[in-house]
């Protein structure tokens, strides 16, 4: 992978990651090929999405579907829409939320969703304080989120009170309307996996209301810098062989360590915006800054936790 620098009208430097073409032909069978394929506005909606070739897998199974059954609408055959609710199991920084939110837009542009929109919420928001209480919040959530996707991140707490806190009732009214309104809405609970695992095991039949569960692994080295130089491109920088040397042992160091807080991609944004910090005090005090300069990020402006 190469990396080039465009400057566009405004006069401003564009950071491009480009895969190396062996000759002319190739990238124009390349091309060709993009433009046959059913999946290409799927492939370039997810395109910045590292890893998770299950899920990008199970999407494309959906939209084939929603596409075939128009067709058998079309010649009078029985067609039914699909129940989307989904649960994603995996740890922080693995791309749980912004997944979901690209699938509300993704839905929508599929017709499978009226509005799209992405709606995200915690205990707090569902389960009250007394007697009542709890229903009446979760409906009015589950309202909101009509004709979008409801987010609900470490679902599991809704249960952690055991049969008698008011988290079995806001399952229950989940639920219900999991059956009632899937149509036209679509549940998405997340947490941690050993968690996940063990709140569908205390509400008997709540797994299979949920069609697609999805494990979000841990990412890689190699991907958690193919992440790190994305995220640099996309603020228009770029790291040194040293500093990504650097950064890969680091990376390696920590997932080594299996430690339960490692937070993967968003551990390495925070890396990376640490960086960008450490390079503007570096370059303060410098007068006739050159552009190679301002988007350069050396080893020197890399901090980690240790």
């Amino acid at each position: 992978m190469e990396t080039q620098l465009i400057r566009n009208k405004k006069s401003q430097i564009n950071i491009v990651l480009k895969e190396q073409k062996n000759d002319e032909g190739k990238s124009q069978k390349t091309i060709s090929s993009l433009e046959n394929n059913p999946f290409t506005h799927i492939n370039q909606e997810f395109s910045s999405i590292i890893g998770l070739q299950d899920l990008k897998k199970t999407i494309k199974e959906i939209y084939a579907t929603v596409v075939i059954n128009q067709k058998r609408h079309e010649l009078g055959l029985k067609s039914s829409k699909q129940v989307l609710h989904m649960l994603f199991k995996g740890n922080p920084g693995t791309g749980k939320t912004t997944v979901a939110r690209k699938l509300a837009k993704l839905y929508f542009e599929m017709n499978l969703l009226s509005k799209g929109h992405f709606i995200e919420a915690e205990r707090a928001d569902l389960v009250g304080e007394y007697i009542g209480q709890t229903a009446q919040k979760t409906r009015t959530i589950i309202q909101k989120a009509m004709g979008g996707i409801l987010f609900i991140d470490e679902a599991y707490s809704l249960a952690r009170g055991g049969d008698k806190d008011f988290g079995k009732e806001a399952i229950d009214t989940l639920v219900k309307h999991m059956e009632d309104h899937h149509n036209d809405f679509v549940l998405i609970l997340a947490g941690y996996p050993y968690e996940m695992e063990r709140f569908l095991t205390l509400n008997p039949g709540l797994q299979s209301r949920f069609p697609f569960i999805l494990d979000f692994e841990d990412y890689e080295i190699s991907q958690l810098m193919k992440i790190a130089r994305q995220m640099a491109a996309e603020r228009e920088y770029r790291l040194t062989k040293e500093a990504e040397q650097e950064l890969r042992m680091h990376l390696y160091k920590k997932t080594q360590e299996k430690a339960r807080n490692f937070s993967n991609a968003r551990y390495v944004r925070n890396v990376i915006e640490n960086a960008i910090r450490l390079h503007a005090v570096r370059l303060l005090k410098r007068n006739n800054l050159t552009t190679d300069e301002l988007i350069t990020l050396t080893e020197k402006d890399l901090l980690f936790d240790n």
